[in-house]
């Protein structure tokens, strides 16, 4: 396969080599992604990788299951192992392409930390890119595709990366080169709809002349001061929102800190910034976050009144490994306990751990989590010597990804390895 459409050095930079963990390759049966995958394959041969192809079947067409057969057997032709995703339960009858976008997100993200992969590779192409523009130019808010990103879904995404290696190539190119090799593709009738914004913008594009070069990683911000506390706190020195890049810094910082998916608006981070600027004392709640400025350092953490807000409820622990309100992993080797925030709790702990919470800031204390169960002392985990429930923070690895902190597969590694994956 000396024609492959692709640079494979992209894969080779991002990537590691030998390796027992696979790359899993996102494969609809599409032209891009059938492309990829044999382009991807030619890759692992050299590189002695393992990949695994994931199809979503969204049940929205009769046809998807026929779909996703296609794929499965191409990738066995090629040697790849295949595993068919599905969609389950109702659809919503409004935002259906934003609902199954994220359900796509979060079956894949999961499907590969399930197998130890943390890197999936899309084929979204320089059209892609084209065409996100031109929704952007119609009034949408349609971000443009990066080569290398963190997974958008939370917390099914956590560790999880996106490669894009085809954003430099022409989906006709790729076509062209399937059809040299008497290879078919599946044409999806939605990709040819005009009710959605992606097909008019496609449409447009293609009277026009060919599509901007894919926008290259944005500059990574300067995370050198970046402290992340025992409770999942994160700390910045007050000068970091300062320079360019703040907005885009304090936005992350809240979404992590908080642990929610709705990063805040626009205006709201633009004033808490305004209040960064000087020197006094800040204190403000933002996207679910506590932000703390006190001389030179900005402290943010889960504003506990969210609790009562969002009316988080005490949340049993299946064994293994589950997540605590999107800031915490938590991983149980006994059945039977449920987990909530330690706030009105606190002094029911042990006197050892009581001790060590005081060490904490106080305003961190009430959001960690506490381990329950009938009968016995409660817990938290964080200030534990031990035991059956072991919790770890996820905001600073979130953090990093978000701000560009983690540019390759060898740098998400040694994170999540200083982290405490387990």
């Amino acid at each position: 396969m000396t024609s492959v459409p692709l640079d494979l050095d992209i894969l080779t930079r991002r990537l590691n080599g030998p390796a027992a963990a696979p790359v899993a390759v996102a494969v609809s049966g599409g032209g891009d992604s059938l492309a990829l995958l044999q382009a991807a394959k030619a890759w692992a041969d050299q590189a002695g990788r393992r990949l695994l192809a994931l199809t979503v079947d969204h049940q929205l067409r009769p046809e998807g299951a026929d779909w996703a057969r296609f794929v499965a057997e191409r990738a066995a032709r090629l040697g790849v192992a295949h595993r068919t995703l599905v969609w389950e339960g109702a659809k919503p009858t409004t935002g259906l392409q934003a609902a199954a976008r994220r359900a796509r997100h979060a079956l894949i993200a999961d499907a590969a930390r399930a197998v130890g992969a943390g890197v999936v590779l899309l084929g979204h192409t320089a059209d892609d890119v084209a065409e996100a523009q031109a929704m952007r130019d119609a009034g949408a808010s349609t971000p443009s595709p990066r080569e290398w990103a963190p997974s958008p879904a939370w917390p099914e995404g956590r560790g999880v990366f996106l490669l894009r290696p085809l954003l430099g190539v022409r989906r006709q190119a790729l076509r062209d080169w399937l059809a040299a090799q008497g290879e078919r593709w599946i044409e999806d009738p939605a990709n040819d709809d005009a009710r959605f914004a992606r097909t008019r913008a496609r449409r447009a594009r293609a009277a026009g002349g060919p599509p901007p070069l894919a926008a290259g990683p944005r500059p990574c911000i300067d995370l050198s001061g970046l402290v992340q506390g025992l409770g999942g706190d994160l700390r910045l020195p007050r000068r970091a929102f300062a320079g360019a890049g703040a907005g885009r810094l304090l936005s992350a910082l809240c979404l992590c800190a908080s642990g929610a998916v709705r990063p805040p608006r626009g205006p709201e981070v633009e004033r808490l910034l305004a209040r960064l600027a000087g020197s006094g004392q800040a204190v403000a709640s933002l996207a679910g976050a506590r932000i703390e400025a006190r001389g030179e350092e900005v402290t943010a953490c889960r504003e506990a009144g969210e609790f009562r807000r969002s009316g988080l409820a005490p949340q049993a622990v299946p064994l293994g490994v589950s997540v605590f309100d999107g800031r915490f992993e938590v991983t149980a080797d006994t059945p039977g306990w449920r987990v909530r925030p330690l706030a009105g709790i606190a002094a029911q702990l042990s006197a050892a751990e009581r001790d060590r919470l005081a060490r904490l800031p106080a305003a961190v204390r009430r959001g960690l989590p506490a381990a329950i169960r009938e009968g016995l002392t409660p817990t938290c985990p964080l200030v534990a010597d031990g035991g059956p429930i072991r919790v770890r923070p996820l905001a600073g690895q979130r953090f990093l990804a978000a701000l560009g902190a983690i540019a390759d597969e060898a740098s998400l590694w040694r994170v999540a390895k200083r982290q405490g994956t387990p």
